[in-house]
């Protein structure tokens, strides 16, 4: 039995199979998920878990070369994109923004999108995979 890190055996498995430039989601809970892409749902209720706490977890269980955020969060939730933007610089993340509706056909292409409780707007990063060497 794991004993610590992330304990979902899903989100273990796809973290194992990811490889240098793969891409998973995290989501609020309003994010549609495309046909195809597997959904992992976290979502308990409104705010549990929330983005940050399984953004957190993320950052210490996977190798992230690249963050991308929806443009429209800048403004529609301006204090998660600081606290968020501010976390991955210091832990020398690239942050890249993006359109919304751009944001939403690159989730086609994404492995998995992990949804969570988070009932604020625009609460959503793709998180590329970088490499260890």
């Amino acid at each position: 039995m794991k004993k610590n890190g992330i304990l979902n055996s899903e989100i273990s498995k796809i973290l194992a199979d990811m490889g240098h430039t793969d891409q998973l989601i995290i989501a609020d809970c309003g994010l549609p998920v495309p046909n195809g892409v597997k959904k992992i749902d976290l979502s308990i209720s409104e705010g549990i878990p929330s983005f940050e706490e399984l953004l957190n977890l993320m950052m210490n269980e996977m190798k992230i070369e690249k963050a991308i955020l929806a443009k429209e969060i800048k403004n529609k939730n301006s204090d998660l994109n600081k606290r968020t933007v501010d976390k991955l610089k210091k832990s020398d993340i690239e942050v890249v923004y993006i359109q919304h509706e751009e944001f939403k056909e690159q989730s086609k292409f994404v492995k998995t999108i992990i949804r969570t409780g988070e009932f604020t707007p625009y609460a959503n990063v793709i998180l590329q995979a970088g490499v260890l060497f």
